[in-house]
């Protein structure tokens, strides 16, 4: 006990001397401000185009003439998701080797190019090829949006940024019901893929502009750590050597990047259940987001109407951002998203009653408020948990590994439907996955409290 208080002791000015590095922006600026709003823009485009399939899904099947089912539509669906989970891995570490402003605007960019295509898809192979390269591009702007917003604001706005970060998801999702309402009838489905230029036209630009680059030049991550390792070594060594270097070789190891440092102590057991109540939660969110529209329509609602659902589950997942960015920030974010995935859970299985429409309408505000705020508080427990230098990296972990829940939800929605086990299936299916991600979390609760301090992590978990 002694001899590693004497060793963590010349620590302390070392990562003094380190921080304004670390923190370009201890307060709160306007420049600061301007990129977060950027960010946030961008995952408003991210939620739409995440939305917009669902909202186009029935008129695929009914007016392409692409020989869709209800299950080729579902694998259809799942293929964005599937870019998702690829893009979201890979992104994560490339934001924190090659630097978040590149990495977001190549996403920003991919995904607002290949989502354009897929409005001239001359059929369903090409459309899915179209939709899982948007994928990539969709899936890696969230963990790299999330890093680099989390490096420009104090820590102790960081969790209720990151959610509030995530209200742009939901947002997106009702341009996109409110969008479909009045261009599908006019225009056709085509015309809901056509809006991402406005994101290539206006958005990118603005990226361009106002995102700085907040790890030392981009890909230098990793050397700049050692560098920056050695050198306050180095300085504390002036005063005391042997115990500097003590202090390094402990540095050493937390300074290490990449997957496998997630894989390993001290942070293996709460990755792995980050991991898991993501997919869980995603599976849930995604699920509905793909099938709500199509499976009013099937309980006896016209497009419009099914549409109006939908916009219902999304403005009560931006009633849920705003909600569980208080709630996280008061009571924390593991507590607060327990609670949330209960409330999912609940809403859901009423859903399978049929209750009267207002209920309906009810129950699927609070399935938006569940659902999407508890990935919201996902995000910003593990932005607050993880050192800066494995932070882009352990969001890409959680939200990739996660999407496998984004993949099989449409797939598995299609599915159930084919086998003529009708709407209630998906209902307690989606429900079922929000009661799991609720005893994840509270697993995750209880690794924290077990697990000792990691440095640099928040301190409202």
């Amino acid at each position: 006990m002694h001899h590693t208080t004497s060793a963590a002791a010349p620590e302390r000015p070392a990562s003094q001397a380190a921080e304004p590095a670390r923190q370009p922006a201890p307060r709160f600026s306007k420049a600061s401000a301007a990129a977060v709003l950027v960010c946030w823009l961008l995952v408003v485009f991210d939620g739409y185009d995440l939305i917009v399939y669902g909202t186009v899904q029935s008129s695929l099947i009914s007016q392409t003439g692409w020989g869709l089912t209800k299950a080729t539509a579902g694998t259809i669906g799942s293929m964005a998701f599937l870019g998702m989970m690829i893009g979201a891995i890979f992104a994560g570490r490339m934001a924190d080797a090659w630097g978040r402003r590149r990495t977001i605007l190549g996403c920003a960019i991919l995904f607002s190019l290949f989502t354009i295509l897929c409005a001239f898809a001359p059929n369903a192979p090409v459309f899915g090829a179209l939709r899982l390269l948007a994928g990539v591009g969709l899936g890696g702007l969230v963990p790299s949006a999330n890093a680099l917003v989390a490096e420009l604001v104090p820590t102790k706005w960081r969790s209720t940024i990151a959610t509030l970060m995530m209200s742009g998801v939901p947002i997106g999702g009702s341009v996109a019901a409110l969008v479909g309402i009045a261009l599908i009838p006019a225009f056709g489905w085509p015309s809901m893929f056509l809006v991402a230029v406005l994101a290539m036209l206006i958005v990118v630009p603005l990226g361009l502009k106002y995102l700085p680059e907040t790890l030392a030049s981009a890909g230098t991550a990793g050397t700049a750590s050692t560098a920056g390792t050695a050198s306050t070594a180095g300085t504390a060594s002036t005063a005391a050597t042997g115990t500097a270097s003590a202090g390094q070789a402990l540095r050493a190891p937390r300074r290490r990047s990449g997957f496998s440092s997630l894989l390993r102590a001290p942070y293996l057991g709460v990755s792995v259940l980050f991991a898991l109540a993501t997919l869980a939660t995603l599976f849930a969110w995604y699920g509905l987001g793909t099938w709500l529209p199509n499976l009013m329509q099937l309980a006896g609602y016209n497009l419009g109407s099914a549409l109006t659902f939908a916009l219902a589950l999304n403005l009560g997942a931006v009633a849920g951002s705003v909600l569980t960015a208080w709630a996280g920030t008061r009571f924390g974010p593991v507590p607060t998203a327990i609670a949330a995935a209960a409330v999912a859970a609940v809403a859901l299985v009423v859903l399978v009653s049929g209750p009267p429409v207002g209920v309906v309408y009810l129950m699927l505000v609070l399935a938006g408020v569940g659902t999407h705020g508890t990935q919201c508080l996902i995000i910003a427990a593990v932005a607050n948990r993880y050192p800066e230098h494995l932070r882009g990296t352990a969001l890409g972990w959680a939200l990739g590994t996660g999407r496998i829940g984004a993949v099989a939800a449409p797939q598995i929605g299609g599915l159930l439907l084919a086998a003529g086990l009708g709407v209630n299936s998906n209902f307690l299916a989606f429900a079922g996955a929000a009661a799991i991600a609720a005893v994840l979390l509270v697993a995750v609760g209880i690794n924290l409290k077990t697990t000792p301090s990691i440095p640099q992590g928040a301190s409202n978990v």
